[in-house]
């Protein structure tokens, strides 16, 4: 026996994505429908070997519904969301608007897989921001060794994280770099992307940062430990698919390179490429379409008392989104519904 799932935004690239992971990691689904608004009404997606023609969102009932992914934006899901959790279908939301709320677990299942049974405070689950979910991935284990008390991160996220739009964007300036007459001025970002890189993700927040930086160190309090400081530099780059992270940790407690390579082997939902010699490490070219968090460049930061420097790359789409977001579908499967 399986679960009744709806995918909402099922023609954004992340509920594509959706749909395409639960075919793959062959989540007990006996019923699917995928939803989006009405503009896209009717249009085609891929699960499977199935073919779903999209319904409407705003007409849609979820009574008698296990499970809705959520892919279609805060403003969207403050009106769907209440309508499916007060229906009795658990919703698993992308966006930002449940990630702060107490009420609502902000949940990465290698890192706390037990905040899954809060669910039913709300009926809702929210999944994080997609820079914070590879890189606490990658501390959960550290921290749990050696106790963090800083994580210094600058992010190199690819346009993906924005959309489509973005995607396009990218590489129509690209083309009218060497196409006379191709010019493209940017429209979704404030400046060229194209051979570019943009110091500004999300708006600015009073103290000078902005609001993806704020998310992260917001998130990986909630996720892993409430003590541990962050402070963040988000970036975009012209990159399609896939973030990287280059990653600074100060720990309490004194933790060798050789041993922390050791525990993220072993690590749920890593793989450790760190060969130091040209081309011994992961860039995002190589993660797209993977389900890993990817970790190089592992090794002493001699400036600091305890410290460790890493490099984290994961595909945005995948982990930082849609993955994370079935995962948590099967822990709370596996705690909670059981069914399957």
């Amino acid at each position: 026996m399986g679960y009744k799932v709806v995918v909402c935004g099922a023609t954004g690239n992340v509920g594509r994505e959706m749909l395409n992971i639960l075919a793959e990691r062959q989540f007990p689904v006996d019923e699917i429908v995928a939803l989006a608004s009405r503009k896209s009404l009717g249009t085609e997606v891929s699960f499977g070997d199935k073919t779903l023609k999209t319904k409407d969102l705003e007409q849609f009932d979820f009574t008698g519904w296990d499970i809705a992914f959520f892919a279609i934006g805060s403003d969207a899901t403050k009106i769907y969301a209440p309508k499916a959790a007060k229906a009795g279908c658990v919703v698993i939301d992308n966006s930002s608007l449940y990630r702060y709320d107490p009420d609502v677990p902000l949940v990465v299942p290698e890192v706390n897989p037990e905040a899954v049974d809060g669910y039913s405070k709300k009926n809702i689950i929210a999944n994080p921001n997609c820079s914070t979910a590879q890189m606490v991935v990658a501390l959960k284990p550290l921290h749990d060794r050696a106790r963090i008390k800083r994580v210094v991160v600058s992010t190199y996220q690819s346009v993906s994280g924005t959309g489509k739009e973005a995607i396009d964007e990218l590489w129509d300036q690209t083309k009218g770099m060497y196409v006379p007459g191709q010019e493209k001025e940017p429209k979704v970002y404030p400046k060229q992307i194209a051979f570019n890189v943009i110091p500004h993700i999300d708006v600015f927040m009073e103290d000078g940062s902005t609001k993806e930086e704020w998310k992260m160190v917001a998130e990986t309090k909630k996720i892993v430990d409430p003590s541990i400081k962050v402070t963040a530099t988000c970036v975009r780059v012209p990159v399609f698919v896939g973030h990287s992270e280059a990653v600074n940790i100060e720990f309490e407690d004194f933790l060798d390179e050789d041993e922390a390579r050791d525990i993220l082997r072993t690590a749920p939902g890593i793989l450790v490429v760190d060969k130091r010699e040209p081309g011994g490490y992961v860039t995002p070219v190589e993660c797209v379409g993977d389900f890993a968090t990817f970790v190089s460049r592992i090794r002493q930061d001699a400036t600091i008392e305890n410290g460790l420097n890493m490099w984290i790359v994961s595909d945005n789409l995948r982990k930082g989104a849609a993955l994370n977001a079935v995962q948590i579908a099967e822990t709370l499967g596996t705690r909670v519904l059981k069914k399957g």
